[in-house]
């Protein structure tokens, strides 16, 4: 069975591996919205705290930090929605996303064999 290799990730510095852990741990989901002027903006919605009932506010994200972790493969932009004056795309983790199924069937084939 063949396995595709990971790529060796640079170092992340402490913006980087906040802005991942965000991105991993997805309490909220982040988005990418690119606006037909060129301009990129990470970010994710907040709720207020609990027992307002409703609100909340727009986290923005450095985009800096989110362009270099997707350069880097560390995440990547799902299937985009379009508007006329924008693109959004939801932003995951890489790992996430190879890694689990990885898991789970690297699990599976070792309980069957």
């Amino acid at each position: 069975m063949l396995r595709a290799l990971s790529r060796p990730h640079a170092p992340l510095g402490a913006g980087g591996a906040e802005v991942l852990r965000l991105i991993t741990e997805q309490r909220f989901p982040v988005f990418l919205t690119v606006h037909t002027n060129g301009r990129r903006r990470y970010g994710y919605w907040q709720p207020s705290p609990t027992g307002a009932g409703r609100g909340g506010c727009h986290v923005a994200l450095p985009t800096d930090d989110c362009d270099a972790l997707h350069a880097a493969g560390r995440i990547v932009l799902g299937d985009p929605l379009e508007d006329p004056g924008k693109t959004t795309y939801p932003v995951r983790a890489a790992a996430t996303a190879r890694g689990a199924a990885g898991v789970a069937s690297a699990s599976r084939h070792a309980l069957t064999a």
